[in-house]
C-alpha cells in the first residue's frame, strides 16, 4: 500500500508528487524524550504528547524558575514592608523594625550614590538610607 504525498513549491523545484510506502512511514518512529515511548510522527518531533513536552520543559527549567520566583517574592516582600512603614514619603525608623518584619537587606533593585557619598538602596520606587545609631531613612521616589 502506498500513500500519495504532495510537496508545495520550493525555490529549487516546482510542486512534486511522490509516494511513500507504509514501511517508510514506520521507519519514521521517534522516541519521546520524556516517557521513552515510541511514536510515529515528523522526523523532528521529540515528544509523543503535549503533556510529555510540558513535563520535560518544566523539569529542565525548574531550577532557574525557582530562583527567579524566590528573588521576586523577596523583592515584593521588601517593597510591601517599605510601603507600609513609609506612609508620608519620608520617614526615619530603627533597623530593628525592618528586621522584625522580615526585611531582606540583600535584595534591592537599584543603588543611588549621591555626590556627598550617601548610598540609597531602592526596591522599585521605595528607597532607604542607613543613618547613624541603627536608624534608616525611608524615602519614596516620585514617578
Amino acid at each position: 500500500m502506498h500513500f500519495k504525498v504532495c510537496a508545495k513549491n520550493t525555490p529549487l523545484s516546482s510542486s512534486a508528487i511522490y509516494f511513500v510506502s507504509l514501511n517508510e512511514i514506520s521507519a519514521m518512529k521517534n522516541q519521546c524524550l520524556e516517557c521513552n515511548d515510541e511514536f510515529v510522527g515528523r522526523s523532528d518531533k521529540k515528544f509523543c504528547s503535549d503533556y510529555c513536552r510540558n513535563s520535560y520543559n518544566n523539569k529542565i527549567n525548574s531550577d532557574s524558575k525557582n530562583l527567579i520566583r524566590n528573588t521576586n517574592n523577596r523583592l515584593k516582600k521588601n517593597h510591601k514592608i517599605l510601603n507600609k512603614l513609609n506612609v508620608s514619603g519620608k520617614t526615619k525608623i530603627p533597623k530593628s523594625k525592618l528586621i522584625d518584619l522580615g526585611f531582606y537587606f540583600d535584595y534591592f533593585t537599584s543603588i543611588y550614590v549621591t555626590k556627598t557619598g550617601n548610598t540609597y538602596y531602592y526596591v522599585y520606587d521605595q528607597g532607604y538610607l542607613a543613618l547613624e545609631n541603627n536608624l534608616f531613612l525611608l524615602i519614596r521616589k516620585d514617578s
